[in-house]
């Protein structure tokens, strides 16, 4: 992440695509909770999926409780299914998953990618895609590598 030593960043909003489970391995808990701090020591604001569950509910409850502004955004369909309770900051509820990733491209402006199921990855990819097609020029982070092969003890 750019920046320095004080916790200054370039970046004022990041967008973090991630699970909605916490997946089997506590090391993928430990990287959303230490992204989220690292957030909040940067002082850069959090733009994710919108879920109170899983690895999205432990990276915004962190930036949220650290005093960063937290902006979920959810598709109308994913309510019920990945926001149980209260949720963080504030929500914009989207019509579909396409109007979620735009809105999230939108506003963010670089994007890293934690472990999360297939939503995840298209996410992830399609962002990428169109940084090729020059859709957008932000910079993406993708730990994943690093991720898999401590999770699989290859590390």
């Amino acid at each position: 992440m750019a920046g320095n030593s004080k916790g200054i960043s370039k970046f004022k909003k990041i967008c973090v695509f991630c699970g909605s489970h916490s997946g089997h391995r506590q090391i993928f808990s430990d990287a959303a909770i230490d992204l989220g701090n690292e957030l909040v020591r940067r002082k850069i604001n959090l733009v994710y999926g919108g879920g109170s569950v899983g690895l999205m509910g432990l990276i915004s409850q962190r930036v949220y409780d650290g005093g960063c502004h937290v902006l979920g955004v959810i598709p109308k369909a994913l309510v019920p299914v990945e926001i149980s309770g209260e949720g963080v900051g504030d929500v914009k509820i989207v019509a579909d998953m396409h109007e979620r990733k735009a809105e999230m491209a939108k506003i963010a402006e670089a994007f890293i990618a934690l472990p999360g199921g297939y939503g995840t990855m298209e996410e992830l990819l399609e962002m990428i895609t169109w940084a090729q097609l020059k859709i957008h020029n932000k910079p993406q982070y993708i730990p994943y590598h690093q991720q898999l092969q401590s999770a699989s003890g290859l590390s």
